[in-house]
């Protein structure tokens, strides 16, 4: 078995037609239809959700041990809070992220029957009118409000443009692909994620590489709302592997360049026998790749296993600078999880004998499958 080619310009193409398509949690039918139409220029058949995730099949020699690979389309956002007299809009996050990554963001607002375009302003906005004040108010989502660009002057415009409470707000991404291979984005946590996935599609397909089992690609709609893979899993699943961000800021053990096997989140440790298998891996095929434990974290595994799902979990993250704020990524952490992904997909699920060896070094007795 060798590491498979990755075609680096339909990952590329793909993430930044993923990050052009809005999908704050809750609105994600446009980023949905987008994944639906490449799995069918893939040939990959799918399915969809009652709440409208996805869930494509890749088949193997048998039908189980299943595995999994899940991803989520959805980003942060905000949404209309409430109208206001001079026009504009109060609004509230939709995810957790900082307001300060608010402040003067340019957006789009989406209404019942169409969409208007404007930014996101704190109260205090005009220096030559607030002067210091401008920066002594404090970053909080209650100073933020919504200025459209539209000729709108209290509530009763807002209406007549169709404008209620519970709108969605979609914030630009403003992508820059740099030659040496850095990537500056909102919203690649998680349509990187999504981007390894379908390139980890394409070149199993490309290679016509044989599967000993079947796989399940999973794309999730509501990890950034806690949702996550909660209802998406198919019975016949043993084995997940979730792909998302790994925090590249002080005190953290990522890095943008290689895959970052998480060890932890704040949801607990990850399973043990996975998570060293995942690293055999990149040792057996020199995957450059690190490991990281992460406080302040949850992916789509804690949900699915709250849920009550009985199964082995890990996580594989792309490292990223400024998470849920202005997020940067290297090319090559992609290319080194979606290799990651390859290798692990071709060589079966969590073999006996890596039980036995791992099981023997630590004194513990091995588990049947």
């Amino acid at each position: 078995m060798d590491v498979l080619p990755i075609d680096q310009r339909y990952v590329l193409e793909t993430l930044l037609k993923l990050l052009h398509t809005p999908s704050p949690s809750g609105y994600t039918d446009r980023v949905v239809h987008l994944v639906c139409e490449e799995l069918k220029s893939l040939g990959v058949p799918f399915e969809l959700t009652r709440l409208g995730a996805i869930r494509a099949t890749l088949k193997g020699v048998a039908p189980a041990p299943a595995r999994a690979v899940v991803s989520h389309l959805d980003t942060l956002g905000a949404q209309v809070k409430a109208l206001k007299p001079n026009g504009r809009m109060e609004v509230v996050a939709v995810g957790h992220w900082n307001a300060r990554f608010a402040e003067g963001a340019r957006v789009t607002l989406f209404t019942d029957h169409g969409s208007y375009r404007g930014s996101l302003l704190p109260l205090k906005a005009s220096g030559h009118t607030f002067g210091p004040e401008v920066d002594a108010q404090p970053s909080e989502w209650s100073n933020i409000e919504l200025r459209l660009d539209e000729s709108v002057t209290g509530i009763a415009d807002l209406m007549k443009l169709g404008i209620y409470v519970g709108d969605f707000i979609a914030i630009d991404p403003n992508p820059e692909l740099s030659e040496n291979g850095f990537i500056n984005s909102r919203h690649l946590d998680d349509k990187a994620g999504v981007a390894v996935a379908l390139g980890t599609l394409k070149a199993l397909l490309d290679a016509n590489a044989k599967l000993p089992s079947d796989v399940y690609f999973l794309f999730t709609i509501l990890e950034e709302v806690g949702v996550g893979a909660s209802a998406v899993l198919p019975q016949e699943v043993a084995e997940m592997v979730a792909i998302d961000n790994g925090t590249t800021a002080p005190g953290q053990n990522s890095a943008e360049h290689g895959a970052t096997i998480a060890m932890a989140d704040s949801s607990g440790p990850f399973d043990y026998h996975l998570t060293r298998r995942l690293l055999l891996l990149c040792r057996e095929f020199e995957i450059p790749h690190q490991r990281d434990v992460f406080r302040f974290y949850r992916s789509d595994i804690a949900a699915a296993l709250q849920a009550g799902h009985d199964l082995r979990t890990a996580l594989v993250c792309f490292g990223i600078d400024g998470s849920h704020g202005w997020e940067r990524i290297h090319w090559n952490a992609l290319e080194s999880l979606i290799s990651l992904l390859c290798v692990y997909l071709q060589s079966g699920a969590l073999f006996q004998r890596d039980r036995d060896v791992i099981g023997s070094q630590q004194g513990f007795p091995t588990q049947p499958q």
